[in-house]
């Protein structure tokens, strides 16, 4: 494994996000000497994530695009590792507003490095890149290794691209310890807008009278897929063991098409879940083959995944499914 390093205070953008919520979870329950801050917008609609941490992580205020504020925050916790998860994450939505996409993720980016550099601090920098990054490749370059080309098939992988390239610039430039990591498919019962988390609820709305039908986008992309808490998990290991500069790709072994994954999400139903594609569901531009070779992070940290995909699929659904019983309940109280 790579060199080993001694972290004491971390900083988390978007720790109230879907996978920043998970990472913060994670430190304070595996790492609990470590001090967890997290970045948070005031006009964050993400308010339940940390409900169950909220004593034990330190939240300042800021927002990324707003340097001033990012500064003041550096300035005042002085991190050894910061985990850069703060973007717009959504590919789809991303065609309709792209310009949004691309100014906030690039120069939230471009402002927190700066914001870094200014500050005469040196952490060591998490940059979560995507492996939408990777575009349409064909069968022959699976599984995708770090070294593929950067062909970027949506404005959201356009703009994770430049994040990506913008840690190399500031890595070969200023020196800063940035090391960029390339998540593939994860299921993540937080983020809604993911196809897994999208499929769920609707199954769980179907069961619980709320929804009729299933409406879904393409089903014959194929994916790797990991559960959300070993891709966090595989974040604290990638700011102890990895090298600055480099890039790596983290991903799952358990391969599936996203139709084969409704079908195995369904069969967990308690009633029967009629389906349907939805035009408006599919993109002008998908990416349907994504493969990764992790070699190069498991030999620099030693990580493997440790929940079964049967495990977080079940995990994925019992969520939607307390989520349902709350709606249910709400409309109760509503229609009384």
């Amino acid at each position: 494994m790579g060199q080993d390093r001694t972290i004491r205070r971390v900083l988390i953008t978007g720790i109230r996000g879907s996978g920043g919520s998970y990472l913060a979870e994670y430190i304070v329950s595996n790492h609990p000497v470590v001090e967890v801050h997290g970045i948070s917008r005031w006009h964050s609609t993400s308010t339940d994530n940390l409900s169950a941490i909220k004593e034990r992580v330190t939240l300042h205020e800021a927002d990324l695009m707003d340097f001033s504020s990012v500064l003041a925050v550096l300035q005042d916790c002085q991190p050894d590792a910061i985990f850069h998860l703060a973007a717009h994450a959504n590919v789809r939505a991303s065609f309709i507003t792209p310009n949004t996409v691309l100014s906030n993720n690039v120069l939230g980016t471009s402002n927190l490095f700066e914001a870094v550099r200014l500050a005469q601090l040196n952490p060591i920098i998490q940059l979560c890149s995507s492996s939408e990054v990777y575009g349409q490749l064909d069968s022959k370059s699976v599984p995708i290794t770090e070294d593929a080309p950067l062909r970027p098939a949506s404005p959201y992988a356009v703009s994770k691209a430049a994040q990506d390239l913008l840690g190399w610039t500031f890595f070969i430039s200023y020196n800063m310890r940035i090391i960029r990591t390339r998540m593939f498919t994860y299921l993540n019962p937080r983020r809604s807008d993911l196809f897994a988390t999208a499929f769920a609820k609707q199954v769980a709305w179907i069961e619980r009278g709320l929804q009729k039908e299933l409406v879904h986008g393409n089903l014959d992309s194929v994916r790797t897929i990991i559960d959300v808490r070993d891709a966090m998990r595989a974040y604290w290991e990638a700011i102890l063991h990895c090298k600055p500069g480099e890039v790596y790709n983290i991903g799952g072994t358990t391969t599936m098409t996203v139709g084969e994954f409704l079908d195995r999400l369904v069969v967990l139903s308690e009633v029967p879940i009629p389906r349907r594609c939805a035009p408006h569901l599919l993109r002008p531009a998908d990416v349907t083959l994504q493969i990764p070779s992790v070699d190069k992070f498991v030999e620099a940290t030693g990580w493997q995944p440790v929940h079964t995909f049967e495990e977080s699929r079940a995990e994925l659904l019992a969520y939607w499914r307390r989520e349902a019983d709350k709606a249910v309940h709400q409309a109760s109280i509503i229609g009384n």
